[in-house]
């Protein structure tokens, strides 16, 4: 047997060059790195094709910044963990025994698990035990007698551009109409009242489904949950600063004052969110908040909160959130959050990319 490494999950098309992001499949590669050779697998539909793409792409996010996935083999492998049990390796066997290509129809993973009880393998579809294996940490292996057969020489350290070509035509880009319009933030001072800027749900709300937002039932649904914000919190601007306060006593879910742009010019980057914030000393949970909405034809999660906590009865305190925007985002919210009964403040909100390293 021969451990193969996940070298790529790739959604194609992917980017489009209207600055869209769409998702008809995948581009898996396995690199076997010392035989200087990678096997190409296309997916479409599989079962998960699309948590092994968003695995590997919060795996490779900059060290510290924690993000989880909501994919279920990340969940599988904490349940595993907790009951003293792990992912020992993931195996791939073909069902013909002549195939030259490795495709999840001719193919099947066969995951090993360790724990109390002893050592068994679990059998499951192909896209789900590289997913398994992604979440864990497992290894992955292939016949030698296999890998001979469905690896091709890769010369130099580009795992991705030679197989391209194995990309079908619903994988590949079409044209679209041009570019949509960009919008840079605005209104950072406050000088237009709250112009720009809208009160909303908060994270802590009842996660909607971005993905069916054109839907009747979820857009009555999303209705229901901003009319719960507007009615139980309430902003204004106050000079050059923005406040969003509880409006009763006791205030159902939680509320946010955001601004929303598309995310287009941010793609592929880090960004930083800053600001000076304070909050009022009842207030019970407060902060500055990031939000980013992904296209839903990726599959998996589609939105990606972050938050910065401001301690009540502080003065004027920067809080700065910086983060990875995804190839696939959408569009970006930041402002202010408040969950329960209390007021925060915003002033001089700046979201701009991150300065690349001096050595970069």
């Amino acid at each position: 047997m021969t451990t193969v490494r996940i070298a790529h999950a790739e959604p194609r098309p992917g980017r489009l060059a209207n600055g869209g992001f769409s998702t008809r499949g995948f581009l898996i590669v396995l690199a076997d790195d010392q035989g200087h050779r990678a096997v190409p697998i296309w997916m479409q539909a599989e079962p998960g094709d699309g948590d092994l793409s968003q695995i590997l792409e919060l795996a490779a996010r900059p060290a510290g910044e924690i993000v989880t996935t909501d994919a279920p083999e990340e969940l599988t492998a904490r349940l595993l963990l907790a009951a003293g049990a792990s992912v020992t390796g993931v195996d791939i066997d073909v069902t013909p025994a002549d195939t030259d290509e490795l495709t999840p129809q001719a193919s099947v993973a066969r995951i090993g698990l360790a724990g109390p009880a002893g050592t068994r393998q679990v059998t499951a579809a192909l896209g789900l035990g590289l997913a398994m294996a992604a979440a864990s940490g497992a290894p992955v292996r292939l016949a030698d007698v296999v890998l001979d057969r469905v690896a091709r020489p890769v010369p130099g350290d580009d795992l991705l551009t030679p197989f391209l070509d194995r990309v079908p035509p619903v994988g590949q880009a079409v044209s679209l109409p041009g570019q949509r319009p960009r919008y840079e933030p605005r209104n950072l001072s406050f000088a237009d009242g709250l112009d720009r800027w809208d009160l909303d749900r908060g994270p802590r709300e009842a996660d909607q489904d971005y993905s069916a937002a054109n839907s009747s039932a979820t857009a009555t649904s999303s209705a229901t949950a901003t009319s719960s914000a507007t009615a139980n919190y309430s902003a204004t601007a106050n000079g050059k600063s923005a406040v969003l306060s509880s409006a009763v006593p006791r205030p159902v879910g939680s509320a946010a004052l955001v601004q929303t742009i598309f995310a287009d010019d941010y793609r592929g980057g880090t960004v930083v969110f800053r600001g000076e914030s304070r909050a009022e000393p009842a207030t019970e949970q407060a902060g500055l908040y990031l939000e980013i909405l992904r296209h839903p034809w990726r599959g998996g999660r589609t939105r990606e909160d972050h938050e910065l906590a401001v301690s009540g009865g502080r003065d004027w305190t920067i809080l700065e959130i910086t983060t990875l925007i995804p190839e696939d985002a959408d569009v970006i919210r930041f402002g202010i959050t408040l969950t329960g009964p209390g007021q925060v403040a915003l002033r001089n909100p700046e979201l701009r990319p991150a300065k690349p390293a001096r050595n970069a």
